[in-house]
């Protein structure tokens, strides 16, 4: 049913559930799984003007967090499903949900597994929900994990 699957993972307990999810998907389909970090924007754009060290920090930390996050599914893919072809992307600079539905379009993929914090409608409200964001603009079948 599903060729390609995108996995948006960031290392918190919700990604750690869709990733179980993405995988168990992946093996019994025989679905090519691509894993996917998104670094955002620097939330202080001012600042980095003032202090380019605190930018460098914050892009230094991210990647090394990503680097992180695709090992150890890496190494969970090699454990538990070695025969489920793995890719493993980092985009940096972007909006979550836009890089997420963005990169899912360029590679082709089918399916997109994405973890949520369950929060409620106000908590979507006051502090945004990139799973949510992604269901609003992805053409693309998508499942989110709670």
């Amino acid at each position: 049913m599903f060729k390609h699957i995108l996995l948006a993972a960031d290392g918190s307990d919700c990604s750690e559930r869709a990733t179980r999810i993405a995988l168990e998907l992946a093996q019994s389909n025989h679905a090519k799984l691509t894993v996917l970090y998104v670094i955002d924007p620097y939330p202080f754009l001012g600042i980095a003007s003032i202090n380019p060290q605190s930018f460098m920090t914050y892009v230094e930390a991210a990647q090394i967090h990503a680097a992180q996050v695709h090992e150890k599914i890496s190494t969970q893919v090699r454990q538990d499903a070695p025969d489920v072809v793995l890719d493993c992307v980092l985009l940096q600079d972007v909006a979550a949900a836009t890089g997420i539905v963005d990169q899912a379009k360029v590679l082709h993929c089918d399916l997109i597994v994405i973890g949520s914090h369950g929060r409620s409608a106000m908590g979507r409200l006051m502090l945004g929900s990139v799973a949510h964001q992604v269901l609003n603009e992805s053409s693309m079948a998508v499942l989110v994990a709670r």
